[in-house]
């Protein structure tokens, strides 16, 4: 609820799917199968890499598709001890630096937008003054500004989308103002509804006409059911000794990344799908504080080093689900009138397998890579204070089984296009919002063609 929305929020990690991502629906049969591939989605994630700047490394993985990328950030000496030791134990299983939305070496568009290289203060969730990270403060608004035709309105609610029955297509949007409480209304030819995944149900659900009684678009019934979110529930962490004439220094802004190896090219546990995982280690310092005076001061201005810890926390695929959904509650709204959303969903006995497995397989590689006090955590952290929300309006071929097509169109509503967490079939394991924006720049190329060849067909028909 600000502007920038969650861009000002994100942890700016930026993993492409592969085609073996969206190969996983058809697969094992649960949720429906993608109706776009790797190889349509691929030149919209370049298009979005340059634009928003992303530091990586060319991995070479099937797995993890390489990108446009700036120079990659650089792991630690404990990371790539863990690098090491991972590649020669395992042929699957590898260890590179995250990919991330920040500018380690800005080209010329970079430039044009106003932004500064990242600097690894490590005060992201502040803001950065210097543009160092992609958001659309930074970057996407500044750029919308210098058309001349981008006009902003703060301070506004959206209630819902307006639906004509005369013209069997959607006007535009009602927005409550978030001080006066009025309902404004603005109109538009094509709208797109980007508002993140739960959010973006809201509206839609909120969305009723006598020719959608149930939600825009919604003749399906599937409308708010399916979502799936990933599961951060497991982590672990460990201790090394060595490297102790080594210590960290800056705040790099990401982590090293494990890409999924677990059921990849076939099934091969008693879990569906699989987890990524992130890797970090680096050495804290600590001052006796038990002191007062200038031994005090002496001890807090000499820290000592700690040994070197490292961790790992998983970041697990969960199945989208029927009985997982968001409804409109019957009685209570919001201070904007707007009602409530009712979420029901969990965790299932496949996530219970999941966790298990990822506690079980990197206790085995920190053991083997030679680190001791290992300690896998379970955080009961319960979904809605996990991360990555997806579904309720799903993408798919057929209307009787998803909300929109292979161009983010809802079936039923051709003029509306939903390309936020919303419009994911399946959740994959990559950090996600890379993938919606790629599919975002891709909607709006086609909406833009589809618009000229009406204008060109309208044309014909005058002079003929």
């Amino acid at each position: 609820y600000q502007t920038g929305g969650k861009s000002l929020l994100w942890a700016r990690q930026t993993q492409r799917w592969s085609q073996l991502d969206f190969d996983g629906p058809a697969r094992d049969g649960f949720a429906v199968p993608w109706p776009i591939t790797y190889k349509e989605i691929d030149p919209w994630y370049s298009y979005v890499e340059h634009f928003a700047g992303i530091s990586g490394n060319k991995d070479g993985l099937d797995s993890l598709p390489d990108g446009d990328f700036l120079p990659p950030m650089e792991l630690t000496c404990v990371e790539k001890h863990f690098q090491k030791e991972m590649k020669r134990l395992y042929a699957d299983r590898h260890v590179i630096i995250g990919r991330c939305a920040h500018l380690t070496e800005p080209r010329e568009i970079h430039i044009q937008q106003g932004r500064g290289t990242c600097l690894g203060r490590n005060l992201c969730q502040r803001g950065c003054p210097y543009g160092g990270y992609f958001s659309a403060n930074s970057s996407t608004l500044p750029w919308a500004a210098k058309t001349g035709n981008m006009t902003l309105r703060t301070d506004s609610v959206v209630h819902s989308i307006i639906y004509d029955e005369q013209k069997q297509k959607a006007v535009g949007v009602r927005v409550v103002d978030a001080h006066t409480k009025e309902m404004v209304e603005y109109y538009a030819k094509v709208i797109f509804v980007t508002a993140a995944a739960i959010n973006t149900n809201l509206i839609l659900l909120n969305s009723k006409s006598a020719r959608f009684p149930t939600g825009l678009g919604n003749d399906s019934g599937l409308l708010g059911t399916h979502i799936a979110f990933h599961n951060y529930r497991a982590s672990l962490s460990a201790e090394y000794e060595g490297y102790l004439d080594y210590k960290t220094a800056g705040g790099r802004p990401n982590s090293g990344y494990i890409p999924r190896f677990r059921n990849l090219y076939k099934q091969e546990t008693n879990f569906l799908r699989g987890y990524a995982a992130g890797m970090s280690g680096g050495r804290g310092t600590h001052a006796d504080q038990s002191s007062v005076g200038e031994s005090l001061k002496n001890s807090l201005l000499n820290p000592k080093w700690s040994n070197w810890y490292a961790g790992s926390h998983m970041m697990g695929e969960t199945i989208p689900k029927a009985h997982s959904t968001v409804r409109l509650d019957a009685q209570k709204k919001d201070k904007y009138g707007i009602p409530q959303l009712r979420v029901s969903i969990g965790y299932d006995e496949n996530d219970e397998k999941m966790l298990k497995d990822f506690h079980q397989q990197f206790t085995e590689m920190y053991s083997a890579a030679g680190f001791h006090n290992i300690q896998p955590i379970d955080t009961k952290r319960l979904p809605g204070n996990e991360n990555h929300e997806m579904g309720g309006v799903r993408m798919g071929r057929d209307p009787k089984t998803s909300m929109l097509n292979a161009f983010n169109q809802l079936h039923h509503c051709k003029n509306v296009f939903v390309t936020d967490g919303s419009c994911m079939t399946s959740t994959s394991t990559q950090n996600p919002s890379l993938t919606y924006m790629a599919l975002t720049a891709r909607a709006v190329d086609y909406a833009m063609k589809e618009k000229k060849k009406l204008k060109m067909v309208k044309y014909f028909l005058k002079i003929n």
